[in-house]
């Protein structure tokens, strides 16, 4: 039986920061017995992870270096704990008030801790940020790419539009609530084995709804029992799961896609193709949580990174998918010499789209250092596909 891998298996606390070493040492231990769970049923588990309440808003009062030391001595606890990946969670940059200091001194919280992941929530469905908060973020992006070591802080920062808490998938996790158990697929061969046998003939668009919403019912229910089990065996919430299909490298969703539409991402009927595939994440019975829509990271999936080279999508065609699907503009690499303003207004895009769908969008963006349009990524991450940058 075919056994997707499981992403991430992720943690939500419930306790504050800061949070004490016994509060990692207990979720570590969770996560360690859980991930174990998995491998013995047949499932390759891809990380466990740990997600938390805003630090922006439980240490509100700190001062900023504060703030700082307090990360850095998280990131020490974590080491010792063997968890490498932790949420602080994310700055509520659209309320009214929010400290924008706070959104800038996310660059000195994240580099040196390498664990650590956080966000900042640019528009919720009744308000946006002011305009000073787009910048702050693109700056601390352009900080990330300068200031650690192949631009890679990026992959552990984002902006938010209207997400709520409880998505397993970093770096948008954030939580709120009892503590609970929230895990992320690898669908990407789900979807290509649902659609894989059409072998390049365009599909009917109820076909594909239906072929996926079956498949995702008979290779997910099983991950969904054994979670459910493990989180009632542990004292906690079970949050469900995050469907959406995410790709790794040559487990391509955008392959899947082709395989269904017998033409290149980016050609016409893929905004149609992602509607439908995202239909089916939408409409299965099982428990979900987070995005629970089609992901398409640039640098995280090869054959979308090739369209991306050949010229078959951009920054905009994305954008535009987003409306009907998934996560935003995710892992998105951008030329070294695009300016604050210009990465700001990207944002704003992606905040007014969300706003006015009602629907939760990111952006985790790649300015390349020492890059200009057109030139090659040249990542050395196993976590990251070479392509091109552009707009």
């Amino acid at each position: 039986m075919f056994r997707p891998p499981v992403r991430a298996i992720t943690l939500g606390v419930a306790e504050p920061h800061p949070l004490p070493a016994r509060v990692v040492e207990r979720a570590g231990s969770l996560l360690r017995r859980a991930a174990t769970a998995y491998q013995d049923a047949g499932y390759q588990v891809q990380t466990v992870r740990l997600s938390t309440r805003p630090v922006f808003d439980d240490l509100a009062d700190r001062p900023l270096g504060e703030l700082v030391k307090y990360a850095h001595s998280l990131q020490e606890v974590l080491d010792a704990t063997g968890l490498r990946f932790c949420s602080l969670g994310t700055a509520q940059a659209a309320r009214a008030g929010f400290p924008l200091p706070r959104v800038e001194a996310i660059a000195d919280l994240l580099i040196g801790a390498d664990a650590l992941s956080a966000t900042v929530q640019l528009a919720t469905p009744e308000q946006a940020s002011p305009a000073a908060a787009g910048l702050a973020v693109a700056q601390v992006m352009r900080r990330l790419a300068a200031e650690t070591e192949e631009g890679f802080g990026n992959f552990r920062f984002a902006a938010l539009a209207c997400v709520p808490a409880g998505t397993p998938f970093f770096p948008a996790a954030y939580h709120e609530g009892p503590t609970s158990l929230a895990l992320g697929l690898q669908g990407a061969g789900v979807v290509a084995a649902a659609l894989g046998a059409s072998q390049g003939s365009p599909l009917d668009l109820a076909v594909v709804t239906d072929r996926v919403r079956a498949a995702l019912i008979e290779h997910t229910s099983p991950i969904v029992g054994l979670g459910e089990q493990l989180a009632q065996q542990a004292g906690v919430r079970f949050a469900g799961i995050d469907l959406s299909p995410a790709p790794a490298g040559q487990d391509s969703i955008a392959a899947a896609i082709e395989a269904a539409s017998g033409e290149p991402l980016g050609a016409p009927g893929t905004l149609a193709l992602a509607a439908a595939l995202t239909a089916a994440l939408k409409t299965t019975p099982l428990p979900t949580c987070g995005y629970n829509g089609l992901m398409l990271p640039v640098l995280e999936d090869a054959v979308l990174g090739q369209r991306w080279q050949q010229g078959h999508v951009g920054v905009h065609t994305l954008l535009c998918y987003s409306a009907v699907c998934g996560t935003g503009l995710d892992a998105i690499p951008l030329p070294g010499d695009s300016t604050t303003e210009q990465i700001a207004r990207l944002l704003l895009d992606v905040a007014a789209l969300a706003m006015r769908l009602c629907k939760p969008l990111s952006a985790r963006l790649f300015p390349v250092p020492g890059t200009r349009t057109g030139e090659p990524t040249t990542f050395t991450s196993p976590y990251l596909t070479n392509t091109c940058v552009k707009w």
